[in-house]
Formats: structure tokens, C-alpha cells, sequence
């Protein structure tokens, strides 16, 4: 359903991101990771047209993404990034509703379906009691909450997520990870967190110094060989009890 075909970008003599290429099937969890500057956000920016590629192709449907009205690709493609600034104050209710603009027409009302949807995400993101506070007084966590409850009320195809557990204590890091695993959609995210990254997703995109260096399930790509040349620890590498899932124990070396 989305490819990203031989993708660059560079700001002055700079390169960011080099000739980058995958593709992602419909309804797949897909984990980019990769040390700090290794261009996954600025990848994920590229992918939901926030910044324009120096070079190469983002394909959504068979559509390349610069012919899309903004609109269709918000019907498409809905995004939590790391920060979100807002210059006017909204009640959290409020700011989820306007998840539902791509569907609206100029200056038209909000609906019953509309408020139906709305509470629908509040309730999945588990803020409900927090509908008539005010965004701006809420902690870091919460708004990244209420973010995600706006995120899943454009019902888009992709919903994409850029360090989602960011300012989230340990309990509802979980509960995040666990409702957007079983979301219908595609799901990327850019993730700090190997274990993470290594319990939920279906496949890992591994980025170092902007390129692509390697792809796969969990259990091909986190080997101790790549976690030491990407990441440069030392792991053991085990399961989770639990879910059967991989397991990483990080761990650097001394010197005496």
C-alpha cells in the first residue's frame, strides 16, 4: 500500500537521508529505529508530506503523494508526532474533533457520527474523564494522549507515530503499544525503545547516518552483530516469558 522508492534529502551540502527504499503491506506494524540522527523522523516527515524529498518517490495507492489534495491524504494518513505546538488554546474534546476535518465540508456542523467517533477515540485512548479540560494545562503524557484519540478520529488507512511513548509513564506506554497493535490499519512508528520495537511490531526498519541498513522481522535484524555496529551495546539477546516475544538485555563493556 506504500512505497517509498529511492528516497534523498539534504538541507545545503548536508545529507540527511540517502536513497532510501522499502515498501509497507496493508495492516503491518512497522518499527523504524536507529541512534539519535539517524533521520527516522525526518523519513516519517517525507512520508506525510511535512518536508519535500530532494529526491525520489513516496506511492500511497498506486498514487504518488505530491498529487494528493490535503484532504485525501489526511483521510489516508494521520500522524502523532513528537511535539505539537498549538497557538490557541482547545478543550481536549474540542481538539479531537478536529480529527474529523478531512470529512467536513467548509464551515459545515459536526454530526452525530462525528461526536460518535470522537468519543469512541477518547474512550480508546483512555481520556474520556479529560474531555472539558484544557489542552494546554494538561502533563506532557496526556497530550500525547489526546493527540492520538485526534489521530484515531480521521479513521485514516495509516497512522503514524513518531516516539509515541515519549513522556508516558511505563503503564500507559503499554496500554498505547497495545491499542495501536490491534488498530486495523497500518502502523509506523519511529521507536527509542529496542524492546519495544521488538514485542509489537511485525517488521523493523534499522536506520544509521540516513541510510537504510537493514530490514526484517525482529528476529532477523536484532542480532548482537547489529546491535553493536548500529547502536554500539552489547546485548543478550532472549524471550519474553510472557508473549514469546524477543527480549534485549543491554549491556557495555568496562575498560580498566
Amino acid at each position: 500500500m506504500l512505497q517509498v522508492q529511492n528516497i534523498s534529502y539534504s538541507i545545503s551540502d548536508k545529507q540527511i537521508l540517502d536513497d532510501i527504499s522499502f515498501s509497507i503491506a496493508q495492516g503491518k506494524f512497522i518499527g523504524i529505529i536507529g541512534p539519535n540522527g539517524s533521520g527516522k523522523s525526518t523519513m516519517l516527515k517525507i512520508i506525510y508530506r511535512h518536508l519535500k524529498q530532494t529526491s525520489g518517490d513516496v506511492i500511497l495507492f498506486e498514487k504518488d503523494i505530491v498529487q494528493l489534495a490535503k484532504k485525501e491524504l489526511a483521510r489516508n494518513i494521520a500522524v502523532v508526532s513528537q511535539e505539537t505546538p498549538m497557538l490557541f488554546d482547545f478543550t481536549v474534546k474540542d481538539l479531537v474533533m478536529m480529527g474529523r476535518t478531512p470529512y467536513k465540508k467548509w464551515l459545515s456542523r459536526d454530526n452525530d457520527e462525528d461526536s460518535s467517533i470522537v468519543k469512541e477515540s477518547m474512550q480508546l485512548a483512555n481520556i474520556i474523564h479529560l474531555e472539558n479540560r484544557s489542552f494546554s494545562h494538561l502533563s506532557g503524557g496526556e497530550k500525547k494522549r489526546v493527540m492520538l484519540a485526534r489521530a484515531l478520529a480521521q479513521r485514516a488507512n495509516i497512522l503514524i507515530l513518531d516516539e509515541p511513548t515519549n513522556h508516558l509513564d511505563i503503564e500507559h506506554q503499554y496500554q498505547l503499544m497495545d491499542l495501536v497493535r490491534d488498530l486495523p490499519i497500518t502502523i509506523i512508528a519511529a521507536l527509542h525503545d529496542i524492546n519495544l520495537a521488538a514485542g509489537y511490531c511485525d517488521e523493523l526498519l534499522v536506520m544509521k547516518n540516513g541510510e537504510l541498513f537493514k530490514s526484517g522481522t525482529p528476529e532477523k535484524v536484532l542480532t548482537k552483530e547489529l546491535l553493536e555496529e548500529v547502536f554500539h551495546v552489547h546485548a543478550l539477546i532472549s524471550k519474553n516469558p510472557f508473549t514469546e516475544k524477543l527480549h534485549l538485555f543491554f549491556y557495555t563493556k568496562i575498560v580498566n
